[in-house]
């Protein structure tokens, strides 16, 4: 069985000292030389030969080694007389002395999957309306080979501040993909063969103490892992059955301790002064908003940063806990047994608060008691997967939260998303062309761009991406947020009554000086921080 784990390139090594391990050959069985060559398992698999060579590369390109005989090596491929493959191939395996014997895209795909020892599922048995599934044979869980894999791909992820890792078997290729999430985009790490699909997976579930027999529902779990040199992380772990009986695992690495200050997350100097005098009210509801994974659960932990006083009792709820910090009281939600964020808020109000926060709105009874808890003395902090500041206001009215009670206690909407931040080690400057400067103006609102008098001259430059070392040579590095702050003035408090538009309650708060996500970003583009591409592909207007 040929390890492909090792194997990182397009090269042989050309070694013409190859021993076969599966025994000599059988000269009867050798191929002639403009024959055809029909697949058999009798060939002892040439491993040296494909030390260096990539199976899927392989199966892509119709082509494979067979053996070295009277000093050339015999390669079997589904088109002898294609000169331009035979360069490539006489290329990568560093030798003119190479034997071109044809066959059939079929046989030639059987001795690549029998070389690296891929099989095939066994047929389906249907029996009493069950499906049983046939288990390949090679790798376990317990190998040396799996652990190692499954460690490296968790430390690397790690090490290069991925936020999830992507176990993808692709039973139409037959490989094992791997991918890491770095920075909001699904980054390639490594191909693995297909023989390893099963392995891996059982083997993150030991980690996560979830039933590996189990290969037909998702599961979902949790994996305390102590990285070389680092503090022990905890790993969220989701399987999931996909197409071709295989099971795909997604892994969120979750940053405990990790808490950014209302300074670190960058804020526009006027949205920062505003949110932080939020802070300090009383009681009131608070709302930030914005779609998985932008930042929401950062800025929250930012925020409670500021008012964790001694004097202060602090409760949340969340799922999951992924931020602790010293003095607040932290509580995980578990659906399975009915504690839910409604049945935690209920619990709260019982318990003495001063600030109360909730992960999600996500129904009505806990928007409402959110709302009832901010009008008695309290001040809620909750996040909503909404898209913008005014839209959550006419979402929680849309589900019947009492506009009278909501216009009392909102104090704010705080909106936010994380777009990539241009390598600050490559990013090079250009004079944007007037097509450019007008799309920026364009975005951001003539009017408003007239005012903030940026004239497209020499002085004027935007940047974009280079790549580098630093950045694995993407052009980004790091995100950044962009932010929409919409302050519940006496005017909007009067809108909600009057159950306004969107549109309006945005012109309004506009009027009252609210800067949205979209004209952020073009903010963060003309700082030179971030580029075009990068906030429309977030921002919708």
């Amino acid at each position: 069985m040929i390890n492909k784990t090792e194997v990182d390139s397009e090269e042989n090594t050309g070694s013409k000292n190859i021993s076969h391990k599966h025994g000599p050959r059988i000269k009867t069985d050798s191929p002639v030389p403009g024959n055809s060559v029909i697949f058999n398992r009798e060939y002892p698999i040439p491993e040296e030969l494909l030390k260096s060579l990539r199976y899927e590369y392989l199966r892509r390109e119709l082509w494979v080694p067979l053996e070295l005989r009277g000093g050339k090596i015999v390669v079997i491929v589904d088109n002898p007389n294609n000169i331009l493959k035979r360069d490539i191939i006489e290329n990568i395996l560093k030798t003119k002395a190479v034997e071109y014997v044809s066959a059939t895209k079929q046989d030639i795909w059987k001795f690549i999957e029998y070389f690296y020892d891929v099989g095939e599922p066994e047929d389906e048995n249907i029996t009493s309306g069950e499906t049983k599934i046939g288990k390949i044979p090679g790798v376990s869980e317990a190998d040396l080979s799996v652990v190692k894999l499954v460690n490296d791909a968790i430390s690397e992820a790690y090490d290069k501040r991925a936020s999830d890792i992507h176990i993808e078997p692709d039973s139409q290729d037959k490989i094992v993909n791997i991918r890491f999430r770095i920075d909001g985009e699904c980054i390639p790490y490594k191909t693995f063969p297909y023989e390893y699909k099963a392995a891996i997976v059982s083997r993150i579930k030991i980690m996560a103490n979830l039933d590996i027999t189990e290969k037909r529902l998702p599961q979902d779990g949790k994996i305390k892992y102590k990285v070389p040199g680092a503090d022990e992380i905890e790993l969220r772990v989701a399987t999931l059955p996909t197409h071709g009986y295989v099971e795909d695992v997604v892994l969120r690495l979750l940053t405990r301790g990790k808490i950014m200050t209302l300074d670190e997350l960058r804020m526009p100097p006027n949205v920062h002064t505003l949110f932080k005098s939020q802070l300090t009210k009383p009681y009131g509801l608070i709302l930030l908003v914005g779609p998985t994974g932008s930042g929401k659960t950062t800025t929250a932990h930012a925020a409670l940063q500021v008012i964790n006083k001694p004097n202060v009792k602090i409760w949340t709820a969340e799922d999951p806990v992924e931020i602790t910090q010293q003095g607040i009281r932290q509580l995980q939600i578990h659906h399975k047994i009915g504690l839910d964020f409604a049945a935690a808020m209920r619990s709260f109000l019982r318990a003495d608060p001063d600030v109360i926060m909730v992960g999600e709105m996500r129904d009505y009874e806990t928007a409402k008691m959110g709302i009832e808890a901010s009008t008695t003395g309290h001040l809620v902090m909750s996040t909503l997967h909404t898209n913008n500041a005014p839209e959550t206001i006419v979402r929680l009215l849309d589900m019947g939260i009492d506009p009278f009670a909501f216009a009392d206690s909102l104090l704010c909407v705080l909106a936010q998303r994380l777009v990539r931040r241009l390598c600050v080690k490559c990013k090079e400057a250009y004079q944007p062309s007037a097509q450019e400067y007008a799309e920026l103006a364009h975005h951001y609102g003539e009017k408003a761009f007239a005012a903030l008098n940026i004239k497209n001259d020499g002085d004027f430059k935007l940047y974009r991406t280079k790549g580098c070392t630093e950045c694995n040579n993407m052009g980004y590095r790091g995100r950044i947020g962009l932010f929409e702050l919409l302050i519940a003035s006496d005017n909007i408090k009067q809108m909600i009554i009057s159950r306004k538009s969107i549109a309006a309650l945005r012109k309004t708060a506009m009027t009252e000086g609210m800067e949205t996500l979209l004209q952020c970003g073009v903010s963060k583009v003309i700082a030179g921080e971030t580029d075009l591409m990068e906030v429309l592909s977030v921002c919708i207007r």
